[in-house]
Order: structure tokens, then sequence, then C-alpha cells
């Protein structure tokens, strides 16, 4: 929950900067994608039917976990965390690594073959907390916006964007898709026509989005650890015990 906070209150300051800047799972699907392009000299792109189909699965899943967690009570979600079933289960879950089965090798190699060849595939069209993390982006008060009197239509913005977006046709970019990774920023040849910019146009450098996310992860971790909240209420000693015997257990 107090990482859930930081990453959210991320997302509403510096758009879904998380999931660019920080998300471990989003790194290793930017480097599958980089390595496919390295290797086959371009990454695939989705028909736009089949895009726009497959970028729902993400907000069912989402819309599926908040279901779930909304209609449990204040009792019952403390009860699955701290009873021998919620550790058990996540015992339980460590094994899926452990010891993996034949089905589960099988859908990890189709996420690694399919992030190699489309860019971020995972993020895309797959990821519930990216998908919460894109919805309460839309409150950020920051857009990538272009001058459009200045912009000489090259296109790279647009072809550097991981989330496919049509920036180069845009003033600005409102997309919960945005990942604020600031790539089409970068890639701009002019200065100054595309940047990150506040709703007075102020501009926001990309170093600012890197040291005021951090310091929002940091802030949130400290006042967590300063108030009791960070550490689990379950001894690491249970956890010892219970992981050789894992697959001994049953629900």
């Amino acid at each position: 929950m107090v990482l859930l906070i930081a990453f959210a209150a991320m997302a509403l300051v510096f758009r879904r900067s998380f999931c660019s800047w920080f998300c471990p799972v989003g790194t290793i699907s930017e480097l599958l994608w980089k390595f496919g392009r390295r290797i086959f000299r371009r990454n695939w792109s989705m028909f736009r039917w089949l895009d726009v189909t497959l970028r729902s699965v993400k907000y069912l899943l989402l819309g599926f976990f908040l279901f779930a967690a909304v209609t449990m009570s204040v009792e019952s979600i403390q009860a699955f965390l701290s009873s021998p079933y919620g550790v058990l289960a996540d015992v339980k879950m460590l094994d899926l690594f452990r010891h993996m089965s034949v089905t589960s090798a099988v859908v990890l190699g189709a996420l690694i073959l399919s992030s190699i060849m489309v860019k971020n595939f995972w993020c895309r069209y797959a990821c519930p907390y990216g998908a919460l993390m894109g919805l309460i982006a839309l409150g950020s008060p920051l857009r990538i916006r272009r001058l459009t009197d200045k912009c000489i239509d090259c296109g790279k913005c647009a072809r550097a964007c991981p989330s496919q977006l049509p920036v180069d046709r845009l003033v600005q970019i409102r997309s919960a898709e945005c990942l604020g990774c600031m790539e089409c920023v970068s890639s701009c040849p002019v200065e100054g026509v595309l940047d990150l910019r506040t709703f007075s146009r102020k501009r926001v450098p990309a170093a600012w989005v890197a040291v005021g996310a951090s310091a929002i992860f940091v802030a949130v971790v400290a006042l967590a650890q300063a108030t009791g909240h960070w550490r689990s209420p379950i001894p690491s000693q249970v956890y010892k015990e219970w992981i050789p015997l894992a697959r001994e257990l049953s629900h």
C-alpha cells in the first residue's frame, strides 16, 4: 500500500513516471524491444483494431482487481494479509518461479517473444498497474506540448514514442498511454518545439521529473518507516520455516 501511494503520487504529478523511470518490468520490456530492433532492424505494430482491443485488456484486469478489493471488508483484507492462508499464498507464489511449470514457462516465453517484437508489449496491453497509473496521470498538470508554428514535421517524435502516440499530429498529449518518458522530446531536432510543460506553459526539464519523482518515492517510504508502516507484522522467521516446506503444504 505504501508503494502504491508513492507511485500514484508520482503519476499524479509527473504523469506515468513510475512506468517509464522506475518500474523494473518496464526496464526489462524496454531492453527486450530494443534488442529486437537491433536483431530484426525494426519492431512491429499491431493492426489498429487489434491494438485498440488488446489495450482494453489491462483496463479489464484493473477493473477485476478493483472489484475484488472494493467488495472485501477491511477485516477480510487484514485477515488475508496476516492469516496463515495469506502467508502460504506468498510462499506458493515464490514457487511459481522456483519450480516453474510448463504452462508458466510457455506463457513467460510468449511474453518475452512478444516484447522483443512489439514495443512494450506487456506494459501496453496487459499491465493493470500501468492502467491505474495512466488513469491517475490524466489529472497531472503536466503535458507534452508541441509548438505547431515551429515544428518542421519530421515525424521523429512519433517514431520515438514507445506508446506509439501520434505526437507529430497533436498540440498536446493528453492520453493515458503517455509514459512521460520524454523520448519524443529528446528526439526532436528543433529546440523548444516539443517540451513537457505545465498548464501555464512553463517548461519542465527531464531532470526535474527524475529528481521530483525520486523525491516523492523517498519521502513516502521515509514517512512509512517513521510511522511504523513499512515492515510486515509477519516475522521473517515464519517465511524461513515455511519456504522449504512450500511444496508439501496445500491451501
